[in-house]
This record gives structure tokens, C-alpha cells and sequence, in this order.
């Protein structure tokens, strides 16, 4: 038994304990958020960690694959994860990765770089049977087996090597070089075959000849079609390995834009192939080629030779497909190939009156050998259409419609994949809101949709082959992306998780709807600063893209420019976004609102939503709003400081400033062919320079191989001539996206800076 004084001695401590316990538990409620700074955000890896690169599925559906570097990004192993057990293992080390898949930081040119990273170009891919892989190290290929951890370097040529791929028995390989296809087998025996090189003509002037090689490219995907039609590859093995199928593009025609690498002493002048709106296109051919190598039979699909070949590939041996779109982009027909005879058939033709028909990669020939399935806007809305077709003979008759597989007022956003065994398609959609993609799930047979998506936000899904299992990415407003392995209809593993932002305390945007002018509801969202003064006026930043290639209004992760304005928000500005008629995914009335112009209607509806948000939150100060923007979104701050004079100031980052100096895939999709609406290309943005109202920052980076400064030059000017200030921010050799550590900290801290001047 205790005395007295233990006694007392032992409650006191007992109390102390639960003392210290209680300050520290408050102390942790209390503490204040961590700091946020433009540092962090734009630091290698971010503040939510570098996700895993290049996630893939083995061929036999059993195993997805992935490299994982550190924050740094140097780095790296390549890791499975078991799609069963969720068992997760290293199938590359680090010192073998290091050699085979260098990271990006490696390439030195800013244009290969970002060419790398914006369009997913693959590091390594699995052999058929699941039992090698194939590293592409700048250029060189590498073979690599799984049972003995072994590489066998397969190329060496000094010029490197793109878009490799296995025969369908793995024993060979095709690949691109110096603009030609080549087949090389993998056991190392024998050297590389040449299938597509071109006879040399007998030319006395070398150079000529050499002008016309460098302009056909055999398989090889240009920049426009890379860029606008997402083309990531222009060949593909026969199901049996038999033959290739290629499209030929012959750039020869095709404008060219001087990329200048100013930097050295004596400038470095790179020409680039690239057709503004009105300008010639490259011309294109299907091919079929024995993979052995033989004379090319060219397949004929249309007499029109300013057309688009988007999408091709095989039914079936001895069988193909091809999409073709007409240069309007309103028409797009279906053709079944006999690659034998070289004899085509149209047997679907998908018209869009008024807009544009959307390319995509929807079409999916099904196993069964006499269906497909294909997506279109036709009732106005993205829906699925299931097909039939002779299986004996193709070109027997036109494609029959069985039936439409889901309707709604909701967009499909695409097909994800099909579990033939099991009749069911996997496709990823908008249903309820669409702020929101979700995946869902319905048979070929026709079901009501099973959504596979449990959470709130934006969800996309990479599915195996077989339909059984699928790679699974979640992201929602506040939410890093969480990547996952789930059984179709069953569990989900998680693979990984981007660090937590709930340390900082990032403060929630408001979800927000407004109505046009003709009722249209509008969704856009206001971020609000917090412990504001009800009687002080708060400045406002308007965060606009407002084109038909992307929604900056979503529940989805919106990465750092998102943290920049939280950030923003922390020192006293709101944020404020909306989706102006024009976005996508709201269906073809929606998208198609600004048709054959660009800006008065989306000018329109960011205004008329401003004024609904002052209406709503009369603490917002109407005499100190700005506006910002990045490539379209660049060119509607340009154009809502020339044709309104309700921003007080603006930033415009890699602008469109004038359509005609536009690609022109993009800008005649939209604005419709110069010879036929002209006068819409004139009233160009240049030439309201002498409208600018309020402060405007113009930056662009001067290797921009996509929106070229050329833009920025020519609005330079013409401020200039017009008698207005601005100021202009050029980074050199930067591309797009403007990308590093070091530029993108710069910029965003000059960005910062000039809102604190201009609004405070």
C-alpha cells in the first residue's frame, strides 16, 4: 500500500502526463499551417513527390510495371506490381536503369525534352511473351531478359532510333530511323533490314536529293499530327507478323519556321516543319510492306489528296482499317483494307454539320471478328455505338449499326477497355456532372452503367489487354493523384500516393454556377482569402484558359499552378475561374458556340459570370481584378485587355496573338478554312493592339515549337506602334511549357511581384 506522500506524488505525475498530453494535443490543433512558397512548388518532384513513369502492362495482363525515381529524379528503378496479390518487386535495379532508361534530365535539347515528356514517349516495353524488355536509351536499343537480368545492346547507329516494337512472336523488332522503316531481329544474328528506303533518284545535285529524303517520312509522325490528332505512331505489325502497314507523310510542301538557338556566338537557325492555317499540309498515303522487306503496295482510299489519315490499323490478318478526315474536319469516313489487293471500302461515314468530328482512339475492332465499337456526338453527346460487319469479307457491305450502348446528357470521354469473355466495355464519362470523370462499366449486350469510381473527382483508367484488371488514378481538388491496381468490378491496390497538402492548409474554392446569356449554365469556382476585413475590398485574379482543348474548372488535382494560387490566396487575392461556352466536354452545342470566331463569345461569358460573382460576393473590388493565362489562355487575357476594359491588369503567357500564324489542324477545326471565313482571321488580336487597356506582362520562351514567339514579336510591335506600355518577359531556348526549376521560380515569383504591384 502506498504512503501519503507516494501517493500524492503519483497523482501529480499521472496529472502532469495528462497535462502535457492535453498542450500537446491543442498545441497540434493550434499549430500554424506550414508555409507554401513558389520554391517548393517548382523544386524537382514538387511538393507531392514525382509520380511513377512510364506504367505499363505486360502482355499477359499479370504484372504492371513502372519506374519509380526519387524527388530528384535521377534516381530510379523500374518495379512490378502483381495485378493478383498486389505483390510489389523490383525487376530493374538502379545501376542497370541508370544505363538503360537515363532520366530526362539527360537530354540537353529543351525541344527533345519537352517532346519526350509531352507526348509519354515510352522508355521500355514488354516482349509479347512478357519475358524481355526493351529499353530505348537515347536513341539505342537495348534487350533486356527478365530470367538472367541481362542487356543486349541491338543498335549503334549514330542516329538514334524511334518507336520501337516487338513482331507479335517477339523474334523481331521495326523501328524508324533517319525518317525509314527498319526490321531488326532480336537474337542479334543478323543485322537490321531496310523495308521503306526509297531508290535513290539519279540526281547530279546531291543536296536536292538529300531535301527530298529529308521530307518523306515512312512511319515516321510529324509534328502537326503528333500534336493535334494525338498521332503517337504511324506503323503496326500484321496480327501473324507477316506484314507492316505505315502511312507516308511527304512534308515537301509543308512551310518551314525558324527556330533560333541564340545563345552561342554565332546563333543556331533549326527549321521546323509546320503548316499554318491555310498552308499546305503533308500528303499522305497508306502503305503495306512485307515485314521481310519487297516492293510497298499503296492502298487508295479517296481521290481528295488534302485529306487526314488519324487512325489506321489491322482487323485482322490481311485485313486493316483507316479513318480519313476531310481537311474540313467536319467528315470523317471509315475504310476497310484488303491489304492483299490493295481494294478499300467505305463503310461508315461520321458527319458533323456545323462543328467537327472528333478524333480519338475509340475504334475498337472486337475479337469476336465481326463487331466494332466506335463513339460519336451524332445526338449531341459523346455516346458509344456498337457495329457489325461481314466477317467472311469486309468490303461486302457498309457497316450495320446494332445498337447505341448508353445515352445521356453527359460525355463519353473515351473507351478504357473490353472483357470480351465477359461482354463488357469500360469507358471513362462525366455522368451527373461534369466537373467530374468517373469510370463505368455496361455490356455489349446493353445493361444499365455500373460506375466502378467510389470517391468524388476525376478518375482515369489504363486497362490490360484481356479487360480483367486496370491501372486506376484518382485525383479531386485538394486531393494529390493516388495510383492504383483494381480487378474490373472488384478491389483496388494502392501503387502509390502524392504526398498530403493538408499541412498547408490549403483554403477550399467555392464550386460555383452561372448563366450565360442564353441560359447556358456556366461552372467556375472563386477562392476566397481568409480572415479577410468585411469592410475591406478584396483584389481578384481571373484564371482563364477558356479554348476547346481543356476545362480549367474540375474536381480534379490542378497541380502547381493551383498551389501558386493558393499562395495567391495566403496574401490577400481571390481567384476566380469559369468555363466559358467553347470548353469541352459539355457536348457539341456547348463546344461549338464559338465556331468560326475566337473570343467574343468567350469574352462574353467570363464577363457576364464576373459580374454574377460581384453580385455574389460584394467584397470583391471591381477596380482591381486581373487576368491571367497560358497559351489559349494567354490569348484570351490578350483579348479581354484589348476588347474590354474591365481588367486592370493582365498576364499572358505564350500567347496566340494572330490565327493565321497557328498550326492548321488546330486553328481550322475551330475557325474554319482562311479562304472561307477571312475576315474572322483578320480581326485578330494584333491588330487591337491600340485597344490595350490596363498593365500587361507578355512572356514567351524563344524555342516555342508550338505557339512560336513569332506571336509575341508581332504583338510587340504593334503595341509599339500603337503607343503602349506593357511589359515583355523573353526566356531563351525555353519551349511551351517553359519548363526547369530555376525558369519556372523565376517566373512565377516576377508573376507574383507583378500582382502585388498592380492590385495592391
Amino acid at each position: 500500500m502506498l504512503n501519503r506522500s507516494a501517493l500524492v506524488k503519483k497523482l501529480f505525475a499521472v496529472f502532469t502526463v495528462n497535462l502535457l498530453l492535453l498542450l500537446s494535443a491543442t498545441s497540434a490543433q493550434t499549430a500554424p499551417a506550414k508555409q507554401l512558397t513558389i520554391e517548393q512548388i517548382f523544386a524537382e518532384g514538387g511538393v507531392t513527390g514525382r509520380a511513377p513513369e512510364t506504367i505499363k502492362w505486360s502482355p499477359d495482363g499479370t504484372k504492371v510495371s513502372f519506374v519509380q525515381r526519387d524527388d530528384s529524379g535521377e534516381h530510379g528503378e523500374l518495379w512490378y506490381v502483381d495485378a493478383v496479390t498486389g505483390e510489389k518487386k523490383i525487376l530493374v535495379s538502379e545501376v542497370k536503369l541508370s544505363q538503360l532508361a537515363p532520366p530526362t534530365s539527360k537530354i540537353h535539347d529543351e525541344r527533345e525534352k519537352e517532346r519526350v515528356t509531352r507526348y509519354h514517349v515510352a522508355a521500355y516495353s514488354w516482349s509479347p511473351d512478357s519475358k524481355y524488355l526493351l529499353f530505348d536509351s537515347q536513341g539505342q536499343l537495348w534487350y533486356y531478359s527478365l530470367e538472367t537480368g541481362t542487356a543486349v545492346q541491338l543498335t549503334s547507329s549514330p542516329d538514334p532510333t524511334e518507336d520501337p516494337k516487338f513482331s507479335p512472336d517477339g523474334k523481331r523488332l521495326a523501328y524508324v530511323r533517319k525518317h525509314n522503316l527498319y526490321v531488326h531481329p532480336v537474337s542479334g544474328e543478323e543485322g537490321e533490314v531496310p523495308i521503306t528506303r526509297e531508290e535513290k533518284e539519279k540526281d547530279k545535285d546531291r543536296d536536292k536529293d538529300k531535301d527530298k529524303q529529308d521530307n518523306i517520312l515512312n512511319g515516321e509522325v510529324d509534328w502537326v499530327y503528333a500534336e493535334e490528332l494525338a498521332v503517337r505512331s504511324n506503323f503496326f505489325w500484321s496480327p501473324e507478323g507477316k506484314e507492316i502497314i505505315f502511312l507516308q507523310m511527304d512534308e515537301t510542301r509543308v512551310p518551314t519556321y525558324p527556330i533560333t538557338d541564340w545563345l552561342p556566338t554565332h546563333p543556331r537557325v533549326e527549321q521546323e516543319k509546320y503548316p499554318k492555317a491555310g498552308d499546305p499540309n503533308p500528303s499522305v498515303r497508306l502503305g503495306v510492306v512485307g515485314s521481310n522487306g519487297g516492293k510497298v503496295r499503296w492502298i487508295k482510299l479517296t481521290d481528295d489528296d488534302d485529306t487526314y489519315v488519324p487512325r489506321f490499323g489491322w482487323i485482322r490478318e490481311n485485313w486493316a482499317w483507316a479513318e480519313v478526315l476531310n481537311r474540313k474536319q467536319d467528315v470523317m469516313d471509315l475504310y476497310f483494307i484488303d491489304a492483299k489487293s490493295g481494294r478499300s471500302r467505305k463503310v461508315l461515314t461520321e458527319s458533323a454539320p456545323g462543328a467537327w468530328v472528333n478524333v480519338n482512339d475509340d475504334f475498337r475492332a472486337l475479337k469476336s471478328g465481326d463487331r466494332f465499337l466506335w463513339t460519336s456526338w451524332r445526338d449531341g453527346h459523346t455516346h458509344i455505338y456498337l457495329y457489325s460487319f461481314n466477317a467472311s469479307d469486309p468490303l461486302a457491305a457498309d457497316a450495320k449499326l446494332e445498337r447505341q450502348l448508353e445515352n445521356g446528357d453527359y460525355e463519353v470521354i473515351g473507351i478504357n477497355g473490353v472483357d470480351e469473355t465477359s461482354g463488357a466495355v469500360f469507358f471513362t464519362a462525366n455522368k451527373d456532372d461534369p466537373r467530374q470523370e468517373k469510370l463505368f462499366s455496361l455490356k455489349l449486350g446493353g445493361s444499365e452503367m455500373h460506375s466502378l469510381s467510389s470517391e468524388e473527382g476525376n478518375y482515369t483508367a489504363t486497362f490490360a489487354d484481356d479487360g480483367k484488371h486496370y491501372v486506376e488514378t484518382h485525383s479531386a481538388t485538394l486531393t494529390p493523384p493516388r495510383i492504383s491496381v483494381c480487378a474490373a468490378g472488384g478491389a483496388c491496390q494502392k501503387i502509390w500516393e502524392g504526398r498530403s497538402v493538408a499541412d498547408y492548409n490549403p483554403i477550399s474554392p467555392k464550386p460555383l454556377e452561372f448563366k450565360a446569356e442564353d441560359g447556358t449554365v456556366l461552372y467556375g469556382y472563386v477562392i476566397l482569402p481568409r480572415n479577410t476585413d468585411a469592410n475591406q475590398k478584396i483584389p481578384l485574379i481571373v484564371y482563364v484558359y477558356g479554348g476547346p482543348a481543356g476545362q480549367t474548372v474540375q474536381d480534379t488535382w490542378g497541380g502547381p499552378n493551383a498551389l501558386f494560387h493558393q499562395i495567391l490566396a495566403n496574401e490577400g487575392f481571390a481567384i476566380f475561374s469559369v468555363d466559358n461556352r467553347g470548353t469541352p466536354n459539355r457536348g457539341k452545342k456547348f463546344s461549338a458556340a464559338t465556331r468560326l470566331q475566337s473570343g467574343p463569345v468567350e469574352l462574353k461569358d467570363q464577363l457576364t459570370a464576373l459580374d454574377q460573382l460581384y453580385a455574389q460576393f460584394p467584397q470583391l473590388d471591381r477596380s482591381r481584378t486581373g487576368i491571367w493565362g497560358w497559351s489559349n489562355g494567354g490569348s484570351m487575357t490578350l483579348y479581354a485587355l484589348t476588347h474590354s476594359d474591365r481588367f486592370k491588369a493582365g498576364i499572358s503567357v505564350a500567347p496566340v496573338t494572330n490565327w493565321r500564324d497557328y498550326d492548321s489542324t488546330y486553328t481550322e477545326r475551330y475557325m474554319g478554312l482562311p479562304k472561307d471565313n477571312g475576315s474572322a482571321y483578320d480581326n485578330s488580336i494584333v491588330s487591337a493592339a491600340g485597344s490595350l487597356h490596363g498593365s500587361l506582362l507578355l512572356v514567351h520562351g524563344t524555342s516555342d515549337d508550338n505557339v512560336h514567339f513569332q506571336n509575341s514579336v508581332q504583338m510587340t510591335d504593334a503595341l509599339i506602334k500603337a503607343g503602349k506600355q506593357f511589359r515583355l518577359m523573353v526566356y531563351p531556348n525555353k519551349t511551351h511549357g517553359i519548363a526547369g526549376t530555376g525558369t519556372r521560380t523565376q517566373l512565377f515569383h516576377m508573376m507574383e511581384d507583378f500582382w502585388n504591384k498592380e492590385l495592391k
